[in-house]
């Protein structure tokens, strides 16, 4: 059952991941933090709708006087935290561009060969180069 919540929450995720600190979470946690705090509300409440389709948040948003507030902050935070991430991933090239220039010149792009290229340079990489990619979940 804790399974189907985390995916279920993950797939609600997935349908609203268009919308952007510290580090970012991955759909996983944030699936996570979900599937926790309205877990319990969506087997009641919605357990028949389609996921991906905002159904899920519609169920949850017409019962929100018997849902937790907990459940609405989470799926906000999550919300939010999966948004920041897709922003810092289409922005990365943009601001790690000239540190790729400078300490990973020659270094073939594929297979994160400039994102390990720039990790092995850390010491000589902006502060707003390392932070884009923390956002991004690409580095730790």
């Amino acid at each position: 059952m804790k399974r189907f919540l985390v995916g279920l929450a993950a797939l609600l995720l997935a349908g609203m991941a268009g919308s952007a600190s510290a580090q970012t979470m991955s759909y996983a946690e944030a699936g996570a933090l979900i599937a926790k705090s309205c877990g319990p509300s969506i087997e009641k409440f919605c357990a028949k709708d389609n996921l991906g389709t905002g159904a899920v948040r519609n169920c949850l948003m017409a019962h929100q006087d018997q849902v937790p507030q907990q459940c609405f902050d989470d799926y906000a935070a999550a919300r939010a935290s999966i948004a920041k991430r897709i922003a810092a991933q289409g922005d990365a090239w943009n601001v790690c561009n000239a540190n790729i220039r400078q300490a990973c010149a020659g270094v073939q792009p594929g297979d994160a060969n400039i994102l390990t290229c720039l990790q092995d340079a850390s010491k000589v990489i902006r502060p707003a180069c390392k932070s884009i990619l923390v956002d991004a979940g690409w580095w730790q």
